[in-house]
């Protein structure tokens, strides 16, 4: 069978796993190509380090040129995390005639027009399918299967590490902090995971889809988003009482030919699939006007579902069905956006909102005067009998009649300033 050799540049814990694919299961993969998939080199920083798979003698190397001057490596695996040096060793091994295949979301988040720009000029491709939803396969389903759609909306769980949080707190009543790390043990968060938490990996995957899906030229940090570290426990029982779960959503959504984008924590209907997504795993719901609904579950993160992302991008560049969609799609090129980002301050829903205040005569009403000066109606109202003196702080938990969020945004901050308002106060989106 004919032989096509392959080279991973970086081995952490996804280049691990794609080791581990093309050398313990080559006859699976040579099946789906059609030829065997030979691994040639593996670049690593440190040669010394010990690995958890053995590695065939004189793969390793760590001199990047090993690769970029083989004149018989035509495809390289770049998993390096990051901006910088991925985003030069990419260009490195675009001129010197290789295609990539990359899960590194935000390097094409920040300098997908450049590398895709330059990848083109060279005659070469880049396949990126693992660097969204991990092994779901949400970036071929959108730009190949279905194509014959015009894209609706989005509305996905795109990182793993909230999700897995946020179903700690609400299924084991963990604190914040304490689920965080629990995601750090289990693998499914770094040591910094500010980048999770506070909803910029989510963006950049949603600016990635975002271009797919609707032809957007936008840059992720442009999206509107928010994180999970205001969340308590109290927010997902009320959110529980109330019918709903929590889950932190990027919404990409066409709204009178404007395209509606956000990242944020939101109420979800408790019986919708989106409530029943817990740990690491993400969904995607995808609404076309041929197809309707459609839904795609699985593993957002982890070493395996990861690497079956890349080796299945890797198979596809090799047989030569990724050159074909790279030159038909001509992604981030010259051509002008489709769509435009709307207004963020004009988007319409209901809203869910929770202050701590002072259990004090009229402290509801001025809430309630504020909310209605600024045009936003109450649907509902909890307020659990407090069980200390007057005085103490009890949660206040209200869920709006559509508004815009401008309008919220404005009312919230102005009763987040009153006197009798006192700790954290939370405001997300509820998604009917």
């Amino acid at each position: 069978m004919e032989k096509t050799k392959v080279a991973i540049v970086g081995m952490g814990t996804v280049g691990t796993g794609v080791a581990r694919l093309l050398l313990d299961y080559g006859d699976r993969t040579a099946r789906h190509a059609g030829r065997i998939l030979w691994l040639e080199k593996v670049v690593v920083r440190d040669l010394s380090k010990a690995r958890d798979m053995e590695i065939p003698e004189g793969v390793l190397t760590d001199d990047i040129a090993e690769v970029t001057e083989h004149p018989d490596i035509g495809c390289v695996v770049q998993v390096i995390g990051g901006l910088e040096p991925a985003r030069s060793i990419m260009i490195r091994l675009l001129e010197s005639g290789k295609d990539v295949v990359t899960a590194n979301k935000a390097l094409l988040a920040e300098h997908g027009p450049e590398l895709f720009d330059r990848a083109r000029q060279l005659g070469r491709a880049i396949a990126f399918d693992a660097a969204v939803a991990g092994g779901i396969p949400i970036v071929t389903n959108i730009s190949q299967c279905l194509s014959a759609n015009g894209i609706q909306s989005i509305h996905g769980i795109l990182n793993g590490t909230c999700n897995f949080v946020i179903s700690q707190m609400d299924e084991l009543g963990t604190d914040y902090q304490e689920a965080v790390r629990e995601a750090q043990r289990c693998g499914y968060a770094e040591a910094d995971p500010t980048t999770d938490v506070d909803g910029s990996d989510a963006a950049q995957k949603l600016a990635l889809l975002s271009h797919l899906a609707f032809g957007a030229r936008v840059h992720w940090k442009d999206i509107p988003r928010k994180g999970i570290e205001l969340l308590g426990p109290e927010d997902l029982r009320f959110a529980r009482e109330l019918g709903y779960r929590v889950k932190l959503l990027a919404v990409a959504q066409l709204v009178q030919d404007e395209l509606e984008l956000h990242v944020g924590p939101q109420l979800v209907r408790s019986d919708s699939p989106l409530a029943d997504v817990g740990s690491a795993y993400n969904a995607i719901r995808v609404v076309g006007d041929a197809i309707g609904r459609a839904w795609f579950h699985g593993m957002g993160a982890g070493q395996m579902p990861t690497a079956s992302a890349i080796v299945a991008d890797l198979i596809d560049m090799v047989v030569g069905r990724t050159a074909i969609t790279f030159r038909t799609l001509e992604l981030w090129s010259e051509q002008p956006a489709r769509v435009m980002p709307r207004d963020s301050g004009t988007a319409t829903g209901r809203y869910y909102l929770r202050f701590t205040a002072r259990d004090h005569p009229g402290v509801l009403a001025e809430i309630t005067g504020t909310l209605g000066r600024h045009g936003i109606s109450i649907a509902s109202f909890i307020q659990h009998e407090s069980e200390g003196q007057l005085g103490d702080n009890v949660p206040l938990v209200i869920m709006t009649h559509e508004s815009t969020e401008g309008a919220t945004q404005r009312a919230f901050n102005e009763i987040c300033e009153m006197e009798m308002i006192d700790g954290p106060s939370v405001r997300m989106r509820v998604l009917d």
